[in-house]
């Protein structure tokens, strides 16, 4: 049986659940991942669509389409983020603080050249996305 991870919003009124196992996970440097997630950096978690589904609080959930890049959800109550569509990559970002009981295993950074907080832990350092991903796949030093 597949592993499964529930997550919810800031007060509990969207529930997610994210099924099997992430694609990726990592850290976004990017100004729009800092200027939406309020913090220095965000952690991320990527899964295929198919895995996340919401359970309940589906008519709570509103999106901010910024870029083609990005459907950002979140709860219309709270304003609790929730996930993120990512159409042009085929993938859902849940981020990690949503999944609670996810065992957080960051593989990378991406858009480091963006940091404002520089982090020495060995993980590769993307300038900004890998190739498959419409980026450059240059690495930057840490």
């Amino acid at each position: 049986m597949a592993a499964s991870y529930a997550g919810e919003c800031f007060c509990g009124s969207v529930r997610i659940e994210a099924s099997g196992e992430p694609e990726g996970m990592g850290y976004c440097h990017c100004r729009s991942c800092r200027s939406w997630s309020g913090g220095p950096v965000n952690a991320f978690s990527l899964w295929k669509p198919d895995a996340v589904r919401v359970v309940s609080g589906g008519e709570n959930i509103a999106t901010f389409e910024k870029t083609e890049m990005s459907q950002r959800k979140y709860c219309s109550k709270c304003g609790g983020h929730v996930m993120a569509n990512h159409p042009t990559l085929g993938l859902v970002d849940v981020f990690a603080a949503t999944l609670p009981t996810l065992a957080f295993a960051p593989g990378v950074h991406v858009n480091y050249a963006e940091t404002v907080l520089p982090m020495k832990d060995g993980l590769p350092k993307m300038k900004d996305f890998p190739k498959e991903f419409g980026g450059s796949g240059d690495l930057v030093a840490e």
